[in-house]
């Protein structure tokens, strides 16, 4: 046959599958009010298995194929039942309650929890941020959280992932641990250089302080150097200072260059990070869930049962709906009776439909299922 007349073929067997997905989808949602009125759990995972048995033994050499056809039959099925079930779920009732209290308008002032001292890259993001926050500085993650969750400040500034050193696990814990919503984020880019009293040489340094992340971010500048010792510290713009304060003329910091200005110091090597392209994300966090208008980032963390597909099981529900996940990171969780836990991102909105009640459908089958906010990034 010509191929015009192979694709004619195919015009037709597309309209037959069109209108039989479309049979199909309708009788999905009498199931639907079937369930809804029974008080039934939209996934039957037996009754999927049975069909998927019975079409890869009769799809012959196609059967892989086939298989996921139907996966992706039934996960658009169920996708259409969670939008029909009325059963309330905590993640609906808190973005509903977040829509509400949120605005149009992401405010501009506000008091902000950041950790560090002057001229801390999380003092940047907090003017990105909040142009006119009032910053009150505090000593840890932790201590952001707290002032948060009590209601001292009614935001707090949290570093959350770079883009050489990965994510800030510690974050992502005390996300875990408390109860708070992330409503806006920044991307700034990182320049570290190193600092040191005026007139110091560099090879007169014999120890280096700087936060975790810096030094992670300058591995290899560092792990060139010979007898240097390398001290964690808070943060650049602390280990900055502390040197300054210091007066030794041995000591140097991994610290941006307004800080040097800031703490009388001078740059001796503005070429120590690994990247030029050195992007930590920062994030905005309340204690009361808010959802601003323009928000179309979501942050989760879940857990789910250790066995194969169930991994796939939560990203074909993504790829039936067309969204984009921009982050996937696996995390072992110590002590659990869940091997890992996943950070997840997605470019979605929380308004459409599916999109909410695709979460909900994920809760419902996630072992541990936490809704970190929906937000924008600037």
């Amino acid at each position: 046959m010509e191929l015009s007349e192979i694709r004619t073929k195919i015009d037709a067997v597309d309209d037959q599958l069109l209108s039989l997905f479309l049979e199909r989808m309708a009788l999905s949602e009498e199931v639907a009010a079937y369930k809804n009125e029974h008080h039934l759990p939209i996934l039957n995972k037996q009754r999927e298995r049975e069909i998927l048995a019975k079409v890869t033994e009769r799809a012959g050499d196609k059967e892989r194929y086939a298989y996921h056809l139907y996966s992706t039959l039934f996960e658009l099925a169920r996708s259409r039942q969670a939008e029909l079930v009325s059963a309330p779920t905590h993640v609906a009732e808190r973005i509903s309650a977040s829509l509400a209290a949120g605005g149009e308008v992401f405010p501009q002032t506000g008091l902000v929890a950041c950790q560090g001292v002057e001229g801390a890259n999380s003092q940047v993001a907090c003017d990105r941020l909040l142009p006119r926050g009032n910053i009150m500085y505090v000593k840890s993650f932790q201590a952001v959280a707290a002032a948060v969750e009590s209601g001292l400040c009614k935001f707090g500034v949290l570093p959350i992932e770079n883009s050489s050193n990965g994510s800030v696990r510690a974050v992502y814990q005390l996300l875990q641990e408390h109860d708070l919503s992330i409503v806006r984020s920044a991307r700034l880019c990182i320049r570290h250089e190193l600092l040191a009293l005026p007139g110091v040489k560099p090879e007169g340094i014999t120890e280096i302080y700087s936060h975790e992340q810096a030094i992670g971010q300058c591995s290899r500048f560092l792990g060139g150097l010979k007898d240097v010792k390398v001290i964690p510290c808070g943060n650049t713009a602390a280990a900055a200072k502390m040197v300054a304060e210091s007066g030794s003329r041995t000591a140097a910091a991994i610290s941006s260059h307004p800080c040097a200005a800031l703490y009388g110091l001078e740059g001796i090597n503005s070429n120590i990070q690994d990247s030029d392209n050195n992007y930590t994300r920062f994030i905005c966090v309340t204690k009361k869930p808010v959802i601003y208008a323009g928000a179309n980032r979501i942050s989760l963390i879940i857990a789910f049962e250790n066995k194969p597909g169930a991994l796939y099981d939560i990203l074909s529900k993504l790829a039936a709906l067309d969204i984009n996940m921009t982050k996937l990171e696996s995390c072992p969780v110590a002590g659990s009776d869940f091997e890992f836990i996943f950070f997840i991102e997605l470019e979605a909105s929380v308004k459409d439909p599916s999109v909410l009640a695709m979460l909900e459908e994920m809760e419902r089958s996630c072992a541990q299922f936490q809704f970190l906010g929906s937000y924008a990034e600037v």
